[in-house]
């Protein structure tokens, strides 16, 4: 079963067997909003209010349910739908993508020196090009050498 959030419209895949007939309450992973869902009646998930508030106390159309959201009980942790952020870029994460791209580079120029003499037919400067790479790096370790 797919369920709409009314709030930020973003669509869940609920196994129909988690909501009893009588409806349950739901809350959004994505926007946090809060809802009761009943599957016999579809036309209950939009809210009177159009607008987020920070107020937890919303009334809803249908007349069968008079209860506001801060009157139902909610347990944290006990959502049906759980959303996890997909990006989690984190300063570690950055080191290690810096770590694995210095390593390639070292790989490329191991494999660029390895098979020069071949690779001189097809690239004529393929050798004055590595020997000034090779040259910039030993000035990059002498400059670090130079900060102490």
């Amino acid at each position: 079963m797919i369920i709409v959030c009314p709030l930020c419209e973003k669509k869940f895949e609920v196994d129909e067997n988690l909501i009893p007939d009588k409806g349950r309450l739901l809350k959004c992973g994505s926007c946090d909003q809060t809802w009761f869902f009943n599957k016999n009646f579809s036309e209950q998930t939009e809210p009177l209010i159009d607008k987020p508030t920070n107020q937890k106390k919303i009334l809803y159309k249908d007349e069968n349910i008079n209860k506001s959201v801060s009157d139902l009980p909610i347990k944290p942790g006990s959502e049906l739908v759980k959303y996890k952020s997909k990006y989690n870029f984190t300063f570690g994460k950055f080191l290690s993508y810096i770590i694995v791209a210095i390593i390639t580079f070292i790989a490329i120029i191991i494999v660029l020196d390895t098979f020069k003499d071949p690779l001189s037919n097809i690239f004529p400067n393929l050798e004055l090009v590595l020997y000034n790479l090779f040259e910039t790096l030993r000035d990059f370790i002498l400059f670090a050498k130079d900060l102490n």
